[in-house]
């Protein structure tokens, strides 16, 4: 397999400045602005000089001699300081645009109106025309006309011809240019090129733009053609041998942009794509700083639309406690309600590296935020009763849990001791303090669960609605599928894979599902917590489901290597527990609508409390014994859609 090309645009080859050309570079940075004064002197005494030669119809006479360097110097007193008011000193040459000769025009104009001014003041007052040669008794209308347009030509040419030479001919000898597309012939597009083209140190060498737009078909930018649509993009790349994509639309949705990579699919070509639309806006960004297509361009979604007004309410001066804060959603979570000032944010989690390098961050992020991490096994009664009897948290988030669906098939009674045991302790002890707002994160593995994780998680559910019936504390449920990135999730997985030369390993073909990445999720959390009155199972949508076939394929892709040629894809077949299909929809006669279009209430009929709390205590006892069988044997009958597994081991 072919070593990865792993240069970026931002590489730049390390340079030797103990070069003659490099001492001769210092030398003329250091004396730069009394050299571009001399250059604008000599571009004035040529521009006067042609424009008497244009006034004698290209006739040479030596008696302009001894009128030249009198009138060289009146044009010089005046053009010198309007140049420099014009700030025609301080450009940067090689990046010359249309601002910079705009600058040009208008000193040139008014330097001559005021030469032409103090010309016709001092004829007036002397007799000075009846010195000049024949033909140049009248300057205003001829020399100093001329003299302008010279000006605005030559220092005009002077600039282009040295952006010119930095773009054509300043290219680096010993580095290869990489043969770059762009995809995208709009204004993006051409902003990229324009940038591409005039910095050196980004190592392309442009070969066209790809649009789908007809009427730009054979169409030229910057010299650049434009050659086909996104469908021909496999053809001219394999004719002009690409070796790199940038697209270059901004507001590109993620299903275009996996259009492209879907399209590409079988090419070895790295994707790059320009930052979005409101990083160029607002100056965080430029459309030069390129960076890689990532899996979350193509899986994420349309920005949410928050009530910031109601999440600050809820969060704001007020002591909020965590669980499973060194988590990818705990972390999250953390990082979302830092935003809104908490008064106190407690950090609950029993790993302690996890915890560390969370709190770490926080702390440098949010430095004003009070935190305290605290070490706790939520199955620990004592130690989450002292926690909530010594800080008395008003908001808990929930989002502890053991996640990992077949590790849960073989450890079942581990499941049910921190998902099951762990949640009632937690939340008896926010009913027991006072807590105003609890918050469980629950999965979309709970809905007609068929392993012990999601069986473990309907339960933990089904005690918080009970809980709620009787409680002061507003409980709730937010139920939502995968998210991007999360720890031991497909997408690092593939990532690694990879990176280790393959093969990629994938459960069955036809296996989907539902992608979020983890501030979105995080964030409609703590939207529905904000509408919960007590009691309600919240939906998240989570759009439509992925195959995880194509998701492999796209992350290959993107990485460079073709699928199934640099990288074979491998089935190893359903594991215990596992769906080809989960199952989480917002729509139905069993769903409420919210007033967010995202979130959705989960209508269903809660079970006796006697007979869940009595099947809780036995579940707690068999998990205890590790007893498999008996912990299946007793989950159907409180998950009684759970059609259980023939066999576990502990």
């Amino acid at each position: 397999m072919p070593e990865k090309d792993t240069n970026t645009s931002q590489d730049v080859k390390k340079q030797d400045f103990s070069g003659p050309s490099n001492r001769l570079r210092t030398v003329l940075l250091r004396f730069r602005r009394p050299l571009i004064v001399l250059a604008h002197i000599i571009a004035f005494a040529i521009s006067l000089l042609l424009s008497f030669l244009v006034v004698q119809n290209m006739n040479f006479r030596w008696e302009w001699l001894r009128l030249y360097p009198a009138l060289l110097l009146f044009f010089l007193i005046i053009k010198i300081p309007v140049f420099g008011l014009f700030n025609q000193y301080r450009g940067w040459w090689r990046y010359v645009g249309i601002s910079d000769l705009r600058g040009i025009v208008q000193a040139s104009l008014i330097s001559t109106f005021l030469i032409v001014l103090f010309w016709f003041f001092v004829g007036q007052i002397t007799s000075i025309h009846s010195y000049l040669p024949t033909g140049l008794d009248k300057p205003a209308e001829g020399v100093c006309v001329a003299d302008m347009c010279a000006t605005i030509l030559i220092l005009g040419g002077l600039r282009i011809v040295l952006r010119l030479y930095y773009e054509a001919f300043r290219t680096s000898e010993t580095v290869r240019l990489k043969r770059f597309l762009i995809v995208g012939a709009g204004n993006a597009g051409e902003a990229l090129l324009r940038e591409i083209v005039r910095m050196p140190a980004v190592q392309y060498h442009v070969i066209g733009f790809i649009d789908d737009d007809p009427v730009k078909k054979d169409t030229h930018i910057h010299g650049i053609p434009v050659l086909g649509t996104v469908v021909q993009l496999p053809k001219v790349c394999e004719d002009h041998k690409i070796e790199e994509i940038a697209i270059a639309i901004p507001s590109a949705s993620p299903r275009q942009l996996r259009r492209v990579i879907q399209v590409c699919e079988g090419t070895k070509i790295r994707f790059r794509t320009v930052p979005s639309i409101t990083d160029i806006a607002s100056g965080k960004l430029r459309v030069s700083q390129i960076r890689d297509v990532d899996i979350n361009d193509l899986l994420g979604r349309e920005s949410v639309q928050l009530d910031l007004d109601l999440i600050e309410a809820f969060s704001k001066d007020k002591t909020i406690l965590v669980t499973g804060a060194g988590g990818s959603i705990g972390s999250e979570m953390c990082r979302q309600l830092c935003h809104f000032n908490p008064k106190l944010l407690l950090l609950i989690e029993q790993a302690e590296n996890p915890l560390f390098y969370v709190e770490r961050e926080l702390r440098k992020q949010f430095p004003s935020v009070d935190i305290k991490s605290l070490i706790c096994n939520i199955t620990d009664e004592n130690r989450v009763g002292k926690i909530f009897k010594e800080y008395r948290p008003e908001v808990v988030i929930h989002a502890a849990a053991h996640k990992h669906v077949p590790l849960m098939e073989i450890n079942p009674g581990e499941a049910i001791k921190n998902n099951v045991i762990g949640t009632q302790i937690v939340a008896d002890a926010a009913d027991r303090h006072g807590t105003m707002n609890f918050v469980m994160i629950s999965t979309d593995k709970a809905v007609n669960p068929t392993s012990i994780m999601g069986c473990s998680k309907r339960i933990a559910e089904m005690y918080i609605q009970d809980l709620s019936r009787t409680s002061q504390t507003h409980f709730v449920t937010v139920r939502f599928g995968n998210v991007l990135g999360s720890d031991g999730s497909v997408v690092p997985i593939f990532k690694k894979q990879i990176a280790e030369g393959g093969p990629v390993t994938i459960t069955h073909p036809d296996m989907k599902r539902y992608f979020m990445t983890i501030p979105e999720a995080s964030q409609l959390v703590l939207q529905a917590a904000t509408m919960g009155k007590g009691g309600e199972i919240f939906l998240l949508d989570m759009g439509e489901p992925v195959r995880i076939q194509d998701l492999a394929r796209e992350l290959i892709t993107l990485s460079g290597y073709r699928p199934g040629e640099d990288i074979e894809i491998v089935y190893t077949g359903p594991r215990a527990g596992e769906k080809l299909f989960e199952e989480l929809s917002i729509e139905g006669e069993d769903m409420q609508r919210t007033r967010h279009p995202k979130i959705s209430i989960w209508k269903n009929i809660p079970m006796d409390r006697d007979l869940l709390r009595a099947g809780i205590n036995e579940l707690s006892d068999i998990a205890l014994s590790q007893c498999p069988d008996e912990l299946v044997d007793k989950i159907k009958v409180l998950v009684r859609e759970y059609t259980g597994t023939e066999s576990l081991s502990v």
